[in-house]
């Protein structure tokens, strides 16, 4: 049993409160390690000792030599990334095969925002006034506080701590309870790149003792949240009495729309990548099914086909394609929406049941789950169920595929799998999300934006637009007339 400590100011130390609690692997359902829980007086040292460090060697930092500490903790996550995988696999239950190459994709994140961080350009304004220079800057905004969830902690906290610390601010981490081992294992590589004392920091626990301390605490300027839209209003409700920006990245029921002209072994295999790859664990997952009327039974019979072969068990073995649930409650969640959808009129055509024995560990593998017959009123198609469970509906054309796409609460994303550029174009046009993937599903990258319309979310994670999220910008104004205007008239 491993026992972590609180990463704070480059050092390890014990939780104020003197108590850990245990993290667990949830294929075998065994506790493996012991997690600090932090209370408000570690939020507090935390904080301090990232805000002393905004008046330090890192705020006094050239923003290249910024760049190259960000490059070198980079390449140590690519050195590292084998032991990185295996701590986060352990602990939320992923594929070990998808989480190598996703800590790999990690280090890019770092490498992209290293290389923009002597980028960030203000620009001079060709002002109406005359006698006035004019040219804006951007400023750090200070203590930023990261909150991400269980599914993918490593990924979604280099999304906000990469151009964070590109920006110049300094992060305090808090992850998931359930998944808080693989900060710890960052931190390590945070302090050997040569990073400064208290730009990183990381607090664990729970949110009462941990989580709503550090978005309460006077010196966090910024809170990046990723989770449940209604985690995201717990965060701005708390942030707005404070006036602190926040950044949420949230929930989605993302559609996947495949049109009769597909290429439908393509557009099959882009479904079951966004509903049952990571166990449907994703806010972008793809777990609303739209097919044109004409080709939805060949197409589901297709998808049976593939989704019957999938291999489950042990997500550290070779070859297992379906892990399980990341987490008890979690667990449960799925199972009751299973319920709820059978109980509403859904066909369930596969899956359906957790799988149990001797080769399924704690039995908390969900088979991937499949729902025909699925209106868009029923909750299993309207409510985020986080799982590996698909709702299949019908539509006639792209004025029914838009209404039924957009007939949600939620706008992270959407898929569409046609030939048709006229069509491409109309949908993406039409679709209220903040990706619309066409003919792939759950691409991302550092170098673009991504985010959500409506419920799921303000600001934009990834690409330039990224480290604007965490910006100031500051307007200054020179005067070189030598005559000061009358000061009882403001000259406009």
């Amino acid at each position: 049993m491993h026992r972590y400590q609180l990463f704070i100011d480059n050092d390890w130390h014990d939780p104020a409160s003197n108590e850990w609690f245990e993290t667990e692997d949830p294929f075998t359902g065994e506790a493996w390690a012991e997690i600090p829980r932090a209370n408000a007086a570690d939020v507090d040292r935390a904080v301090k000792s990232a805000k002393a460090a905004l008046d330090g060697p890192w705020g006094t930092m050239s923003a290249t030599d910024r760049g190259m500490l960000l490059y070198r903790l980079g390449q140590l996550i690519d050195e590292n990334a084998a032991t990185l995988a295996e701590v986060e696999a352990r602990d939320n239950g992923k594929l070990l095969s998808e989480v190598s190459g996703q800590v790999r994709y990690v280090a890019k994140y770092f490498y992209y925002y290293a290389g923009l961080a002597d980028k960030i350009q203000g620009a001079v304004i060709p002002i109406d006034k005359p006698k006035v220079f004019n040219y804006t800057k951007y400023e750090p905004m200070g203590v930023v506080a990261s909150i991400t969830p269980w599914n993918s902690s490593l990924l979604l906290t280099a999304w906000k701590m990469a151009p964070a610390l590109c920006g110049g601010n300094t992060f305090v981490s808090k992850p998931s309870e359930f998944t808080s081992a693989s900060m710890f294992e960052l931190a390590k590589l945070v302090a050997k790149a040569g990073i400064p004392p208290g730009v990183f920091n990381v607090i664990t626990g729970f949110a009462a003792d941990a989580g709503e301390p550090l978005i309460r605490h006077p010196d966090v300027a910024r809170v990046a949240f990723t989770g449940g839209d209604q985690g995201g209003r717990a965060v701005a409700r708390i942030a707005a009495e404070n006036l602190k920006r926040v950044s949420l990245e949230l929930g989605g029921k993302s559609p996947n729309i495949v049109f009769d002209d597909a290429d439908l072994d393509q557009a099959v295999n882009g479904v079951i990548t966004g509903i049952f790859s990571a166990g449907g664990q994703t806010c972008m997952a793809g777990s609303r099914l739209l097919l044109q009327d004409g080709i939805h039974d060949a197409f589901v019979a297709k998808l049976l086909e593939i989704t019957k072969r999938a291999k489950a068990g042990d997500p550290r073995a070779p070859g297992v394609q379906v892990g399980p649930v990341a987490t008890k409650p979690q667990f449960d969640k799925v199972m009751h929406y299973i319920d709820v959808a059978k109980g509403e009129g859904a066909r369930c055509i596969a899956g359906g049941r957790a799988l149990t024995g001797p080769d399924y560990g704690a039995g908390r593998i969900v088979e991937p789950t499949i729902f025909v017959d699925v209106t868009n009123d029923m909750r299993i198609a309207q409510e985020e169920v986080f799982g590996p469970v698909l709702a299949v509906l019908r539509f006639k054309d792209e004025e029914d595929a838009v209404r039924i796409g957009n007939d949600i609460r939620f706008g992270l994303a959407a898929g569409v799998w046609t030939r048709s550029l006229k069509r491409t174009m109309y949908m993406a046009d039409k679709l209220k999300a903040g990706t619309v993937w066409i003919n792939n599903y759950r691409s991302t990258s550092f170098t673009t934006p991504f985010g959500g319309f409506k419920d799921s979310g303000l600001g934009r994670e990834g690409g330039v637009e990224a480290v604007k999220e965490y910006l100031e910008v500051k307007s200054v104004w020179i005067s070189s007339d030598l005559q000061m205007p009358d000061p009882f008239i403001r000259k406009y």
